[in-house]
């Protein structure tokens, strides 16, 4: 746009295997008491989504990310973590300004959610790959903003501090908001 670099990738995948259907998971809760799991009711089945990418240089320094995706909410998943449904977007600035052209300092807002089936399942105190605590009495979309610096330390090493502050982690209203901190080394070759 504008006559600068940017991309649009649309991602549509299929994940198959064994997996579990919430529904299922339900219904047998309901039959027998105990309580809802995926893993009882797996059979081999396919979970498909689709999720589109927007980056885009604003100018020699500023860029601009848009990310959304959705996948079939009502079987688990179990490759990544507990999202049928989410939307991101952000800046990042390189420091050309302030004379360290490989440094990047960037802000991010996230929201992640969860469909109607699966927020009954942990609602009925079903776990998922890494959520779910035994109830969710009080729903909410998971909600992140993070910031970070990425000092380049040379050509093939960069540091960066990250902070993120969550709200409603795990999609319960009753938690948060989780302030995360990280340092992270990355290398290139």
């Amino acid at each position: 746009m504008g006559g600068r670099k940017g991309r649009l990738l649309v991602t549509a995948f299929l994940t198959r295997g064994r997996m579990g259907s919430f529904a299922d998971a339900i219904r047998l809760f309901e039959a027998t008491g105990a309580s809802p799991a995926t893993a009882d009711v797996r059979r081999y089945q396919g979970r498909p989504g689709v999720g589109l990418d927007l980056e885009q240089a604003l100018s020699d320094d500023l860029g601009l990310f848009l990310r959304a995706g959705v996948a079939d909410g009502h079987l688990e998943p179990f490759d990544f973590t507990d999202i049928d449904q989410t939307v991101a977007g952000g800046l990042s600035l390189s420091g050309a300004r302030w004379g360290r052209k490989d440094d990047t300092v960037g802000l991010a807002g996230i929201v992640n959610g969860i469909s109607k089936i699966h927020e009954e399942y942990f609602a009925d105190g079903g776990l998922g790959i890494l959520v779910g605590d035994g109830k969710l009495p009080h729903p909410g979309p998971e909600e992140v903003v993070e910031t970070y610096y990425q000092y380049a330390i040379n050509p093939h090493w960069a540091l960066s501090l990250d902070g993120q502050l969550i709200a409603n982690p795990g999609y319960n209203r009753d938690r948060g908001p989780a302030p995360v901190v990280a340092l992270r080394l990355h290398t290139q070759i």
